[in-house]
C-alpha cells in the first residue's frame, strides 16, 4: 500500500509538471524561485518549476529555450533582467509539454518569435490524450503556438555563436529538439535527458525508449569532455553523467525487451522488478521504478505494433 501511495504521488507530481495550462492553473507557484546557473559567459540555465530554461545572452538579444509555466513568466523575466537588459528575440521549445511551453503566449506577447519542431505545433494546436496519466490536454491558444517550425534542423547565427537545432525522432515525444551552442560548447537536451533519474517517456505522443537511447547517442557524438550539458530536468551536467544515463537506459531496454518477447504481460514484468539493481541510483526522481518499467513496456509493445 505504501509503495502504491508513493507511485501515485510521483505520477501526480509528474502529471502537474508535463500537462498543460489547465493543470498549471490549479497549482500554487507563489513559493517558486527562479534560480540562475551560469554555464559560460553567455549561456545560463534557469531552474524553477518544470523544465530547465536555457538562455544565450549578448548584443544581438536573448535566445531562450523553453519557458516553464505561464504563472511563472513574471518571475522568469525578472530573473532574465538580472542577467541582461536585452529582450528575448527567439524562444525555442524542446517539445510540447506544458512545463516547457506554458509561458509561450506571455513571452510571445513580449515580442519573441516562437520556434519548434513541426510536430510541436501539431500537438499544441490539437487536443492531446496522455494515456500514462489518463489526461486530456486541450489545444493551446493561437498566440502560444510556434510561429516558425522546422523538420530536421536549423541554425541561428546569434550572439557570436552558431546555434544548431536538430530533431531527434521519437524519443521523449515525436517533436524533440536538441540545441547545440557550437562555439560555447553547451548542449540543451530537453527531456531526452533527466539527469540522475528515470525519465518520463510520453508513449501516447510518439515517445519510445529506443528513440531516447538514440537521442543520447547523437548528443554524445557531438560532445566532448569539456561540453556542459543542460538537461530537461535535474542539475547542470556533463558527458560522463550523460554516458551513465545512456548506459542505464540501454540496460533497462535490454532487460525488459526479452521479457516482452517471452510473452510476459505488463503486470508480470513490473512484479519481476527488472530495474532493481538500478533503482537506488535512478529511482528517486519523477518516475518511481514500477511506473517507469510500465512505461518502457508500453513503449516496446507499441513500437512492435507500428
Amino acid at each position: 500500500m505504501k509503495n502504491r501511495m508513493i507511485q501515485t504521488f510521483a505520477a501526480s507530481a509528474l502529471l502537474a509538471s508535463v500537462c498543460g495550462s489547465v493543470v498549471a492553473q490549479d497549482r500554487d507557484f507563489s513559493d517558486v524561485e527562479i534560480k540562475p546557473v551560469k554555464v559560460t559567459e553567455s549561456i545560463y540555465m534557469l531552474m524553477g518549476s518544470g523544465g530547465n530554461i536555457g538562455l544565450c545572452v549578448g548584443n544581438d538579444g536573448t535566445f531562450m529555450i523553453d519557458d516553464q509555466f505561464a504563472p511563472l513568466t513574471e518571475k522568469i523575466l525578472a530573473a532574465i533582467k538580472e542577467i541582461t537588459d536585452k529582450p528575448v528575440k527567439f524562444l525555442i521549445n524542446t517539445h510540447w509539454h506544458g512545463d516547457h511551453v506554458g509561458g509561450n503566449e506571455n513571452i510571445n506577447g513580449e515580442g519573441a518569435l516562437l520556434v519548434a519542431h513541426e510536430n510541436v505545433r501539431v500537438r499544441m494546436s490539437t487536443e492531446q490524450f496522455m494515456k500514462a496519466f489518463d489526461r486530456t490536454v486541450p489545444p493551446s491558444p493561437e498566440a502560444a503556438l510556434p510561429e516558425i517550425t522546422f523538420t530536421n534542423s536549423m541554425t541561428f547565427h546569434f550572439n557570436g555563436d552558431d546555434i544548431h537545432v536538430f530533431h531527434v525522432p521519437n524519443a521523449h515525444t515525436d517533436g524533440d529538439a536538441i540545441i547545440h551552442f557550437r562555439n560555447d560548447n553547451v548542449i540543451h537536451t530537453g527531456d531526452t535527458f533527466f539527469n540522475g533519474m528515470y525519465p518520463f517517456i510520453d508513449v501516447s505522443t510518439g515517445g519510445r525508449i529506443r528513440g531516447m537511447i538514440n537521442a543520447v547517442e547523437q548528443v554524445l557524438k557531438i560532445a566532448d569532455d569539456e561540453t556542459k550539458i543542460i538537461p530537461g530536468h535535474g542539475p547542470l551536467s556533463n558527458v560522463a553523467e550523460l554516458r551513465e544515463y545512456r548506459d542505464m537506459l540501454t540496460t533497462v531496454y535490454q532487460t525488459i525487451l526479452p521479457m516482452v518477447r517471452q510473452g510476459k504481460n505488463r503486470g508480470e514484468i513490473i512484479i519481476a522488478k527488472p530495474t532493481a539493481a538500478l533503482d537506488e541510483k535512478w529511482g528517486n526522481g519523477f518516475m518511481q521504478p514500477d511506473v517507469f518499467v510500465g512505461i518502457v513496456y508500453d513503449s516496446i509493445t507499441t513500437a512492435v505494433m507500428e
